[in-house]
């Protein structure tokens, strides 16, 4: 059974930093694109990041450009999990944040192409 779970949400201070995570099980994690994305309140779900394996060791990594610099995906093949690393936070990063994982490998900014979910971890940045 395949399960996506998120955790290290919460409210913080704008400028500040939190890290999500997402275990992933039941499926071959190192093979899969993982994606992140994000809901806030009355907006469709947007992307925000993805890392997909090119070969080898090698993963490639793409960001909205809103969060660019600020935003790094990682990913630990051992310990099938995938975070995502907010630094300098604001306000409008406040959202919904979700994982996904994508069986083609080539979705990346596109959510329809991924195959699983999470249930979402809520990221709150007050001004």
């Amino acid at each position: 059974q395949v399960q996506l779970v998120e955790s290290g949400g919460g409210l913080v201070q704008a400028g500040t930093s939190l890290r999500l995570s997402c275990a992933a099980s039941g499926f071959t994690f190192s093979s899969y694109s993982m994606g992140w994305f994000r809901q806030a309140p009355g907006k469709e779900r947007e992307f925000v990041g993805a890392t997909r394996w090119t070969g080898g060791s090698v993963y490639y990594a793409d960001y909205t450009d809103s969060v660019k610099g600020r935003f790094t995906i990682s990913r630990d093949n051992a310990k099938n999990t995938v975070y995502l690393q907010m630094n300098s936070l604001k306000p409008e990063d406040t959202a919904v944040y979700y994982c996904a994982a994508d069986r083609s490998g080539y979705g990346m900014r596109d959510r329809y192409s991924y195959d699983y979910w999470g249930q979402g971890t809520q990221v709150t940045v007050s001004s």
